[in-house]
């Protein structure tokens, strides 16, 4: 087998990694899972969960691989959100993260394996302070998350397949942190056309029931 030519080998080589942004709505409140470091860099600090892309696997492999060691799960719609590479974000090398992040319904995660890992289900209004820069990374994932809430299967994930908007509205003010106007989310969700109004009613709260609908984007 011929050996590649590395046309590259004069240039600056960095460490390549990814980290992962792991939401859950828990008794609902927005919750994110982090690990209390116990090794350098900046051990005893509370951070994402993440690890080095290794030299078999694109960065998405490598993402998708840190989820499910840590939640048990594989086969879960995790977003890209970019890459972070200021020069000194890791006190450790140069290296440059590409972070993700993803909603889970927390009946899902096997909470064994996250115990395994240290890691800890936060309510992300109370965040202790984080190592490297991954408090910025939560940000950006936290206004990507909520504006984008009802585009793509975010929410409708953590649904059933047949839903009631009361449930919907629900679950968006959850991860959005809002209280809405009830009448304008319904408008709101006439107007979109990934939701479809069924003709099954729920009456499991009422004599009169409610209205089902479904996410009809898969």
């Amino acid at each position: 087998m011929t050996t590649p030519i590395n046309h590259y080998s004069h240039l600056s080589k960095f460490y390549v990694a990814v980290d992962c942004i792991i939401f859950a709505v828990i008794q609902g409140k927005l919750h994110l899972l982090l690990v209390k470091r116990n090794f350098e860099p900046e051990m005893g600090k509370w951070s994402l969960i993440g690890g080095f892309v290794n030299d078999d696997e694109s960065v998405d492999v490598a993402a998708k691989r840190v989820l499910g060691e840590l939640t048990g799960l594989d086969n879960v719609f995790i977003r890209q959100l970019g890459a972070f590479g200021e020069i000194n974000r890791d006190p450790g090398a140069r290296v440059i993260s590409v972070a993700y992040f993803a909603l889970l319904n927390l009946a899902d995660v096997d909470q064994e394996a996250v115990s395994q890992h240290n890691a800890t289900w936060v309510a992300v209004d109370a965040l202790p302070p984080l190592g490297f820069d991954h408090q910025e990374m939560i940000d950006r994932a936290l206004d990507v998350m909520r504006r984008k809430i009802l585009t793509g299967s975010f929410a409708f994930n953590l649904l059933p397949e047949f839903f009631t908007l009361t449930q919907l509205q629900t679950l968006v003010e959850s991860v959005t942190g809002k209280e809405l106007d009830k009448r304008n989310f319904r408008k709101s969700i006439s107007d979109n056309p990934d939701i479809e109004l069924t003709g099954l009613i729920d009456k499991s709260t009422s004599k009169r029931g409610a209205r089902l609908y479904r996410y009809i984007n898969n």
